[in-house]
């Protein structure tokens, strides 16, 4: 039977991800006005827009569940009492967003203590929303989803996570690898969006030394519950520490998991 607790939190999570895009989408067609910030570093941005998109999901869900925690890329961790905290990602992707590229998202994930429960990736460039609840089976425009059968490193591409915080030498290897083992590999500047693109079947999976909690989390339940394998992120429950990332179709899992175990090594 499924929980009613989380059930509640699932349905309003995908029509709080819905808006959300819909706001997010304004502001991109009108990006070339958006006041834009560095954080660390050039290619780690902000904008208005991300802060006005998750103030808008923060507010949402307190209206809705007052007692209930978030972590969020944006504004940081706010505890709550309730036992259940909202990971958010008001648009991931943010430098293929403000340049005018169509791959970016918005993702949210639902945890009842330190266990995702529910996770929605919302596209409104391509009109496609990926969400799933825990036990319950992955859906793609509140269809079912699940992985097709076949999909592998040599008949598929794979994405590779790569950003300010890689290790060149490490990437460099990874790509390597997938490359030798008659792979192509691709980034598309969002996280968040290739996991989903996992869960769907169009790439056999995506391995990354380096994501974040609201990065990932909603992706991660999406391509377990579509039927795919992924490896453990943050098993401590730490999620303001970022950590590797393993989620690949069944058929591509030792494949990429040799890969990512010789780069440890």
């Amino acid at each position: 039977m499924l929980d009613p607790e989380i059930l509640e939190r699932y349905a309003q999570a995908q029509d709080i991800a819905g808006r959300a895009g819909a706001l997010a989408l304004v502001y991109w067609r009108s990006r070339e006005t958006l006041a834009i910030e560095s954080k660390v570093s050039a290619q780690d941005i902000v904008s208005e827009a991300d802060r006005a998109v998750e103030r808008q999901i923060r507010a949402e869900i307190a209206a809705n569940f007052p007692g209930d925690g978030f972590i969020g890329e944006e504004y940081g961790r706010t505890e709550g009492t309730t036992g259940f905290t909202w990971v958010i990602d008001p648009i991931d992707g943010t430098s293929p967003y403000l340049h005018g590229m169509p791959n970016w998202c918005v993702a949210i994930a639902v945890l009842r203590r330190s266990e995702t429960v529910a996770g929605v990736i919302s596209v409104p460039t391509h009109g496609e929303e990926f969400a799933a609840m825990r036990g319950d089976g992955a859906m793609l425009n509140r269809a079912p989803l699940s992985l097709p059968p076949g999909v592998g490193v040599r008949n598929a591409v794979t994405a590779l996570g790569c950003s300010q915080h890689t290790n060149p030498v490490r990437a460099a290897r990874m790509a390597r690898e997938i490359v030798a083992g008659g792979g192509v590999f691709f980034n598309n500047g969002s996280g968040a969006l290739m996991l989903a693109y996992v869960a769907a079947g169009r790439m056999a999976g995506c391995l990354s030394d380096h994501m974040m909690a609201w990065d990932c989390l909603a992706g991660l339940l999406i391509v377990r519950e579509a039927g795919g394998r992924t490896a453990p992120f943050r098993p401590d429950g730490d999620f303001r520490q970022p950590d590797k990332v393993l989620a690949t179709a069944p058929d591509a899992w030792l494949d990429l998991l040799r890969i990512m175990r010789d780069d440890e090594g």
